[in-house]
């Protein structure tokens, strides 16, 4: 009896469970303000587009892959100490990289509007203006998210890279010299909005 009570328990839980799982694939897009680490430079304004699928397992969980393509990097006047002449330049600097991004979102839904975001990230480096740029970045990225009734999400992200994405003598330490070592990555914030389809025949 105890084994038939068991049964029907797990059973009962494997129909919950996959009662409860959706799939809904839709689009992101917003405004990227950019910077590169160890530099001089400013803050750099594009934007970022890209194609998600929203798996939802639990009433609280979905993992999210995405895929898009960001425009970042940074810009600004920038006065630098060339160490190989010694002498002290000023420029003006539009560092622009452009990445295909891979992105693996973990969703945790705390009401029916806010959700808390957090994954790893991989990118790949598509174009070069003014730097070298590395071919990838990895990096991190965290934020929230808060649905609007008909289904549009308003969303704010930070993605960290960890990768040395340029070799560049955009930056100084204070005192005008340039170093060789300094690690130069990419810290992006994100607001945009992101969008969901309902799929025919997938259960609610």
């Amino acid at each position: 009896m105890k084994k038939k009570l068991l049964f029907a328990f797990f059973m009962l839980g494997l129909f919950t469970a996959s009662a409860q799982v959706t799939f809904k694939p839709g689009f992101r897009a917003g405004v990227n303000f950019s910077r590169l680490t160890n530099t001089d430079l400013d803050t750099k304004t594009d934007f970022y587009v890209g194609a998600i699928g929203a798996l939802k397992l639990t009433r609280f969980y979905t993992m999210q892959p995405e895929i898009g393509y960001s425009r970042q990097g940074a810009e600004g006047n920038l006065s630098y100490y060339d160490s190989y002449n010694g002498q002290t330049y000023t420029e003006n600097v539009d560092v622009r990289l452009e990445y295909v991004t891979f992105t693996l979102i973990n969703k945790f839904t705390f009401t029916d509007a806010i959700n808390f975001q957090v994954g790893p990230t991989f990118d790949i480096g598509t174009n070069v203006d003014n730097a070298y740029q590395g071919d990838v970045d990895l990096g991190v990225t965290a934020g929230l998210g808060y649905t609007l009734p008909f289904g549009l999400s308003i969303e704010a992200r930070v993605k960290k890279g960890l990768v040395n994405v340029i070799d560049t003598y955009y930056y100084n330490d204070g005192s005008g010299y340039y170093y060789e070592d300094q690690s130069n990555t990419n810290l992006v914030f994100q607001v945009g909005v992101s969008y969901t389809f309902d799929v025919k025949g997938a259960s609610n």
